[in-house]
């Protein structure tokens, strides 16, 4: 039996190499090139269209221990992002063009797995099926999912800009890492005076914003993690000054002393042309974004190679719909995963459709799903996008609050974090030896 999987996002990619790795064949289904989302602009597979970091490298860390569960379970995506990494302190960022096309070729070249390049607008497949349409799912297809399950929920979305690394000036700006996490010169530093902070406060929160018609904005739920700067401005005076242009871990080697605000520029990719705004997504009208970030002086002569936007997201109601293998309640033949299931992150994203793609072929084997430990940041996730018990869902990325309380008591939050990881790592490495059926390089 062929294993259909629709999307070759993050999820949907990750879905068919697992797949594939374990023997099934199957059909990748991509609506690209043929058709592309309002936020999608190349041809190839695990598009990044908003930041090009998965967050945190460091072990201990909620998004650390996700990507190390990955890279033990033998994930594509983790191996495509650590090859083409580029600095970010104490992240993994990386080259969003090269990470693309690396896993592009990885898909196109497995005997396993055929593309076919088709929109696909209705679930009528014969067999298993994988739907990872992620958070930009087409029109038509939105509407069969949310007429098939009785409707489905919304978000918003943003990107953030990006400049080019010769148009920033030097003179008002300097290197450096919050805390010194990483290389000295993974982020650029753009500095404000209180007098400068205030000025871009006003001009932020009283610009112009970027209709949207795509959907309908008479109540919008805007994501917290994707929340556009200037929303966040509007929540009180020094809102963004505690948020993503915050000073703390910082010295300006001019001054010797910590600046006002910053806003940090983190490398875009691995020649460091191009840098994006940190935090800054934002729905600003083109020429808003343009006036409004060159009040920052280290910006003020910026070019802008891509201006942020804004975009509806859609996932489904998981708790009521799904089961902790990412299938269906009511149809064990229908899987889904990524963000549309209300997973929030790339590698959130990506970690999903690892577990359903194996499940997917377990299921096609005749064999019993797999769950993994509620102590692996993969398996609480798994579990929290299926608690039935959660009435006002809302997407999720990877935090300890969602892990099982440790047996001590630790107040130390980087000792706590640490002691989280150490026992992930074991949960997992003890239950992939049990079951006997993934890599454990790592």
């Amino acid at each position: 039996m062929t294993l259909n999987v629709i999307g070759a996002g993050l999820a949907g990619c990750e879905a068919a190499w697992q797949a594939a790795r374990l023997g099934i064949k199957v059909n990748l289904y991509e609506m690209k090139p043929n058709k592309k989302s309002p936020a999608h602009k190349s041809n190839g597979f695990a598009e990044l269209v908003c930041s090009n970091s998965f967050k945190a490298a460091r072990l201990a860390s909620a998004a650390g221990m996700l990507k190390q569960e990955m890279r033990l379970l033998g994930s594509l995506l983790i191996d495509c992002a650590d090859k083409c990494s580029v600095p970010a302190g104490g992240a993994l960022a990386v080259d969003r063009e090269i990470f693309s096309s690396l896993v592009t070729e990885q898909i196109k070249s497995n005997k396993n797995i055929t593309v076919i390049e088709r929109e696909i607008t209705q679930l009528d497949f014969d067999g298993v099926t994988v739907v990872a349409t992620g958070p930009l799912t087409s029109e038509s297809l939105s509407d069969y999912i949310s007429e098939m399950f009785g409707g489905s929920l919304s978000f918003f979305d943003a990107a953030a800009p990006i400049v080019t690394s010769e148009s920033i000036d030097m003179t008002s700006a300097f290197t450096a890492s919050r805390y010194e996490r990483g290389g000295e010169d993974d982020y650029i530093n753009c500095p404000l005076s209180r007098d400068e902070f205030e000025l871009f406060e006003n001009e932020l929160i009283n610009a112009q914003r970027a209709p949207l018609h795509d959907f309908d904005v008479s109540d919008p739920k805007v994501y917290e993690g994707c929340m556009p700067i200037e929303i966040m401005a509007q929540r009180g005076k020094d809102a963004i000054r505690f948020g993503p242009m915050k000073p703390v871990g910082l010295t300006d080697p001019k001054t010797g002393k910590r600046p006002w605000a910053v806003l940090q520029l983190r490398r875009e990719n691995s020649q460091g042309s191009m840098y994006n705004l940190v935090g800054f997504q934002t729905n600003l009208k083109f020429s808003e974004q343009k006036r409004v970030f060159s009040l920052i002086p280290a910006l003020k002569n910026a070019e802008f190679v891509r201006f942020g936007v804004m975009h509806r997201n859609t996932f489904i109601d998981s708790p009521r719909l799904l089961n902790p293998d990412f299938s269906t309640k009511n149809n064990g033949m229908l899987f889904f995963a990524g963000q549309i299931t209300g997973v929030e992150g790339y590698m959130e994203s990506a970690s999903s459709g690892l577990i359903a793609g194996i499940n997917a072929a377990l299921k096609i084997k005749g064999n019993l799903p797999l769950v993994l430990p509620k102590e692996t940041m993969i398996g609480s996730l798994s579990l929290y996008i299926s608690d039935s018990s959660v009435k006002r869902f809302q997407p999720m990325g990877a935090n300890l609050g969602i892990l099982p309380a440790l047996d001590e008591h630790i107040r130390d939050k980087k000792q706590r974090a640490a002691k989280y990881a150490e026992r992930s790592v074991n949960a997992l490495k003890d239950y992939i030896r049990d079951k006997g059926i993934f890599s454990q390089e790592a």
